[in-house]
């Protein structure tokens, strides 16, 4: 089980630090945009897209990295002075009531959306745009896979906890979802 925990983990964490470069990016091409039109009186459709196609691969495909360091906002009033096994039993009843299936509507709901866009290989309204909406829509699905997953490494780490497993009771002393 500690395993496939950390496979998890080790997958998301990737991801998630891959995306994070999606931010300079963001930044870097935003900068290039405003200096073109505003310097130059250039414009370009092409990389005014990119700049909403790197946003949407940065949070959607960044979440689950987020949920594993416990990065989310958590509404934690009594949550943060509760002993580590009543925390891994509140992510364990979490993850399985409620994120775990809500990944799982998600991925009903969206398949066909995503499904029709592959179809037609969807594109950018502007012909000089990104003719890929389809890998962005595409993030959708993979948003809720990663999620999915995470929510998988957290039941087992409280499943862990729970059976007295000391690194997995520390992780709920330190720092909830660390790993």
């Amino acid at each position: 089980m500690r395993a496939l925990m950390n496979l998890i983990n080790s997958f998301n964490s990737a991801v998630g630090r891959s995306c994070a470069w999606l931010t300079l990016g963001i930044v870097l091409v935003q900068f290039i945009v405003v200096l073109m039109r505003y310097v130059f009186g250039i414009g370009s459709i092409w990389m005014q897209e990119s700049i909403t196609y790197m946003h949407g691969f940065l949070f959607m495909l960044a979440a689950a990295y987020t949920l594993s360091v416990d990065g989310h906002v958590r509404v934690d009033i009594f949550y943060r002075e509760a002993a580590p096994k009543k925390k891994a039993l509140v992510d364990l009843l979490g993850s399985i009531f409620f994120l775990i299936p809500m990944c799982c509507v998600i991925i009903y709901v969206s398949w066909d959306y995503v499904a029709a866009s592959w179809a037609i290989l969807e594109g950018s309204q502007e012909t000089s745009g990104i003719q890929g909406r389809y890998l962005l829509k595409s993030a959708i699905i993979g948003f809720a896979v990663m999620m999915a997953l995470q929510g998988l490494s957290i039941v087992i780490r409280g499943v862990l906890a729970l059976k007295g497993d000391k690194a997995a009771l520390n992780s709920f002393i330190t720092n909830n979802n660390a790993h």
